[in-house]
Formats: structure tokens, C-alpha cells, sequence
């Protein structure tokens, strides 16, 4: 088989989340269990981080990772879903696999992936797994798919367990309330291995404690250690200070960050946190390391998609924010900016709160509504209706290319064009 034929053998062969939604999911850890044991357990044979929460799991995940990159490490990063390639779920040192390797490790288990029967998600972290085993890497970032307790991820031993910001995302399967969210969450945190936690939260707070009580687990609350403020964005970095909260420290580190939307601040701290950890347990992290690390992330971890800015006039932006929470911080972000006209191009998966999220939205801007190549995209004629009954008019278009072309054409050099509402709008960009 070829890349394309073998791609296309995985989604034929096995359930996608990503295009298929819940049915996708294989309840428990036996597939995953069962795969690394053939394989001979390549997640033992690496050191690991393992990044949950609902969200900046990711953003978190590739600043560790260009950080260690920066100090040296030979390091790999198994994130998801990815935007354009399916390799760019397994980098190391940013560069995304060669397809050879995609189709070497198919053409080899394909017999094990017909028996075990897995999900993609499953296949993908055990190939994530055995391909950081083959290349020796010196530490690797794995990043929760969805949840964390039954997570196939979730069977690595790591050094380090992060838990960003949680919100409310795919309640059908984690449940209803911040408190039952959390609680899939915190089940990465491993018995007397450090967790941090990026953002204190009421809700999710005591449900953290009492999990890494019962392991064992020393527990650090970031923003409770750090204070991060913003000072400026200027020539595509945001300048922040980094403060010790800690009695008697007067510390303070002023750092350029590549990663330029105002909601990076909460992932900073629980950053800050983490290398303070990581060098506890003997890792060389100068703060050389961690200023190169944090000013050139997009560059060298290949990140995408992170309030990217296509262009300045006018100024537009591409965000794979796609939840409550998320989409909350993005237009919070929009409001400190000097614009005319706001123009949104949005599309989303049918499986989520549509009526909630667009009720974030300013009703006075241009809408422009797309969908996108995914047996989960909600179809751009449903979009409008549904609009329609929260009171936002716009136009339908068959993707975002189109609604992108629409919206430059209308709007003047002093409006604000934003594209997202879905990983799957930004991905079919092609200007990504």
C-alpha cells in the first residue's frame, strides 16, 4: 500500500471520532492495552508528559515540547486531530513523520489491527508510541484525546501530568457539569508523580485535590504560584512578565511569546510550573531555553491554527476554538482590537450546543456560514436556520475558501475578519 491507499484503508477500517463522533469511541483501555503489548510496550521505553483538560491541552503540549527542544531534548509530540496530515499527529523536534513510516507500521500490524479491531485514535497512539520508541527520543508530550481516565493515552507512566483549563466539552460523554468533567480529567494524575493544574477553578478544584490525595500525587496550582500579566503584542509576539507569588521571592521574568491570544496567559503559568518541575527532576532547562522555547513555538513545533493571523489588512484570524470556553476567550480577545465591521466565518459539528455558542456573538456583525468535509459537519443550511432563531442573519457558503473570498470582498481595510468555530473550518483553509 501507498500513504493514500493506507489512510484510506484506516478510515475505512477502523472508527474515527473525528468524522463519525461517539460511535467512534471503544469504552475502556484493553484495545490500547492489548496493541502496546504486542508491540513489546514502547511507552515504557521513553519518558514522558501527559497534557489534559478541555482547553490549551494543546498549546500547552507544543510549548513544552519547543522549550525541550530549546534546551537540547530530543523530543517528540503525539497531539489531535491534525489539520492537514495525518503525520503531523507524531512530530519530533517539529518535523511531522515521513508517510513511510505510516505505512510500514499498517503493512506490519495489520493482521494485530484486524484482530484487536481498534479505533483510529487507538492505532494512532500506539503507532505515537512505538515510533517515539524506535527514534530513542530523549522525553515526549502526549496529549489527552478526549477525557483522560479512559483515554488510551492514559497508560503511559510520565514524569509530569498537566491539567489545563476545563470547560464544557462533549457532555454526552464526560458529563454535565465541570465537577464530573474534571473528574474524567484528573484520572491521568498518577500515583506520587507531580500533576499541575494551569487554572484554578472552584468547581474542578476539590475534585483535583482529592484525586491527588488519593494517589499520592503532589499537586501544584499554577496560577496560585505564578502571576503572569501582559504587557504588549508587538511585531507578532505578546510580551508577558512571569512573577513568583512565593513569600519572599522577587523573581520576575519578562518573556516573548509567539502564541499571541490574550487566553495563552492562563497556559503560561501551568508552562512556568512544569519546567520548574521537569528541572527538579533533573532536566537542563537554562531560561535561555525557555525564552527561545516560548518566542519561536509556532516555528519549531509546526503549530497551526492558534489565533493565526492570515493577513493584517484587514486583519484576519483563523482559531480552532470550538467550545463554550474556548469560543468565550476568543471573542473576549477580538474586543481589544480597533475594528470598523466584525465579520464571522463559522461552520461546527452537528454534535454540539449550537443555539449556546452563537449566543456569544455579537448579533450586529457579518456572518458567513460554511460547513466543511466531515459526516459530522452540521450542513450550512441548518447552520442558517438556527442562526436565523437566535437572531444572526448570513450567508451560506459551500466552504470556508468560498466565505473567506465573500468576506474579504465586503469588508473594508479597518474591519476584523475571524474564521473557526471548528478544527475542521481551519483545517480546510487553505491558506493554513
Amino acid at each position: 500500500m501507498n500513504y493514500s491507499e493506507t489512510i484510506a484503508y484506516l478510515y475505512e477500517k477502523l472508527p474515527v471520532f473525528h468524522r463519525v463522533g461517539a460511535a467512534a469511541l471503544k469504552p475502556g483501555l484493553g484495545n490500547i492495552i492489548a496493541l502496546c503489548e504486542a508491540l513489546g510496550s514502547p511507552q515504557t521505553r521513553f519518558k514522558s508528559i501527559h497534557v489534559g483538560g478541555t482547553n490549551g491541552k494543546g498549546s500547552t503540549s507544543h510549548l513544552l515540547a519547543a522549550i525541550l527542544q530549546s534546551a537540547g531534548y530530543n523530543v517528540g509530540l503525539h497531539t489531535s486531530p491534525h489539520l492537514k496530515s495525518y503525520t503531523e499527529r507524531f512530530k519530533i523536534n517539529g518535523q511531522p513523520c515521513e508517510e513511510r513510516v505510516v505505512v510500514d507500521f499498517v503493512e506490519k500490524h495489520k493482521s494485530l489491527i484486524e484482530k484487536v479491531e481498534p479505533s483510529f485514535f487507538e492505532i494512532s497512539v500506539a503507532l505515537a508510541f512505538d515510533y517515539f520508541a524506535q527514534q530513542n527520543v530523549d522525553i515526549a508530550i502526549i496529549e489527552v484525546g478526549l477525557g483522560g481516565r479512559l483515554d488510551s493515552t492514559n497508560i503511559i507512566s510520565p514524569l509530569l501530568s498537566v491539567i489545563t483549563n476545563i470547560s464544557f466539552d462533549h457532555t454526552d460523554l464526560l458529563g454535565n457539569t465541570l465537577e464530573k468533567i474534571a473528574f474524567e480529567k484528573a484520572g491521568i494524575i498518577k500515583a506520587n508523580t507531580p500533576v499541575v493544574i494551569s487554572e484554578t477553578q472552584p468547581e474542578t478544584a476539590p475534585v483535583f485535590f482529592q484525586k491527588a490525595e488519593e494517589m499520592n500525587a503532589p499537586i501544584y496550582f499554577a496560577d496560585q504560584q505564578y502571576l503572569v500579566n501582559s504587557l504588549s503584542v508587538e511585531k507578532g509576539k505578546r510580551v508577558v512578565t512571569i512573577e513568583s507569588k512565593k513569600e519572599g521571592s522577587l523573581s520576575s521574568n519578562t518573556i516573548a511569546l509567539d502564541l499571541v491570544g490574550n487566553y495563552q496567559l492562563k497556559n503560561v503559568a501551568g508552562v512556568w510550573q512544569s519546567v520548574e518541575l521537569l528541572k527538579e527532576q533533573g532536566f537542563s532547562i537554562p531560561i535561555e531555553a525557555v525564552k527561545s522555547g516560548m518566542a519561536h513555538c509556532t516555528t519549531l513545533t509546526s503549530f497551526k491554527g492558534r489565533w493565526q493571523v492570515l493577513s493584517e489588512s484587514p486583519m484576519t484570524v483563523a482559531d480552532v476554538a470550538h467550545n463554550y470556553g474556548g469560543l468565550s476567550e476568543t471573542l473576549n480577545q477580538i474586543k481589544r482590537y480597533d475594528f470598523d465591521q466584525l465579520h464571522f466565518i463559522l461552520g461546527f459539528v452537528k454534535d454540539k450546543d449550537i443555539k449556546g455558542v452563537l449566543g456569544l456573538f455579537p448579533t450586529n456583525a457579518h456572518f458567513y456560514f460554511c460547513s466543511f468535509d466531515s459526516p459530522r459537519a452540521l450542513p450550512s443550511n441548518e447552520l442558517v436556520y438556527i442562526a436565523d432563531k437566535v437572531g444572526i442573519n448570513g450567508g451560506e457558503y459551500r466552504d470556508v475558501n468560498d466565505a473567506l473570498n465573500a468576506a474579504r470582498q465586503k469588508a473594508s481595510t479597518y474591519d476584523f475578519i475571524y474564521v473557526g468555530g471548528s478544527t475542521f473550518v481551519v483545517s480546510e483553509l487553505s491558506e493554513i
